[in-house]
């Protein structure tokens, strides 16, 4: 573990900190620690900052509430820059946005990725604008019980693809699913971030059972 006496602070001793989302991989922001800030981000892990405008130490969250809570800090190879992962209770920006980064400067449309989060946006879009002509519209204005009987309808489709064991069937039956799974979580307000925390909360208990499983057995 490094010492953070081995860490390379600028002139005016902060450090940039990038802090990410632990569960979306999605940066948040980036904010500068000096040593008192870093030192109080450790000892309560939250992540505490220091203002180059106010010239102050600040808390996030501590008039917001949305605090983040550190999983780790790890320093790059210069060991002068920091990316602190995270777990938050709220939007990370001050504009009430999830992340600090939302203003595009350059895409390529070659090698954009598609992501669950880039899909959850855009079903976001649609809910706030309603588009004439776009499925999803309909399926907003139809409202739940509209969604949750397609969501019955593409869970019978992937259980008949997979008990005929077709692969390529399968995979565009799921792909169905999980997009009205999605357009469901977007009706209810149910992030990715909701169910990847509730999927690593489980794999925590996973492990736990392994683990005391195991030591039943040598018992």
């Amino acid at each position: 573990m490094l010492n953070i006496e081995e860490l390379k602070f600028d002139k005016d001793g902060l450090i940039p900190a990038i802090v990410v989302d632990a569960i979306s991989k999605k940066v948040l922001t980036l904010a500068y620690m000096n040593k008192e800030s870093l030192l109080i981000s450790m000892e309560k892990g939250l992540t505490c900052f220091f203002s180059r405008s106010r010239q102050e130490l600040w808390l996030k969250g501590e008039t917001s509430g949305n605090y983040q809570h550190i999983v780790s800090i790890t320093a790059d190879c210069d060991k002068d820059a920091l990316v602190v992962m995270v777990e938050k209770d709220g939007p990370a920006c001050h504009t009430g946005q999830d992340s600090c980064f939302g203003a595009p400067v350059y895409e390529s449309e070659e090698l954009h990725k598609f992501s669950l989060e880039g899909l959850y946006e855009l079903l976001q879009g649609r809910k706030r604008e309603l588009p004439e002509g776009s499925y999803t519209t309909y399926l907003f204005k139809k409202g739940v019980d509209k969604i949750l009987k397609k969501i019955g309808e593409e869970s019978t489709e992937v259980i008949i693809a997979g008990k005929a064991t077709d692969k390529s069937e399968t995979v565009y039956e799921i792909a169905d699913l999980a997009y009205h799974v999605m357009v469901l979580m977007v009706e209810m307000g149910i992030s990715v971030e909701d169910v990847m925390r509730e999927l690593g909360s489980r794999h925590v208990i996973d492990t736990k059972v392994k683990q005391e499983k195991m030591t039943g057995d040598k018992k």
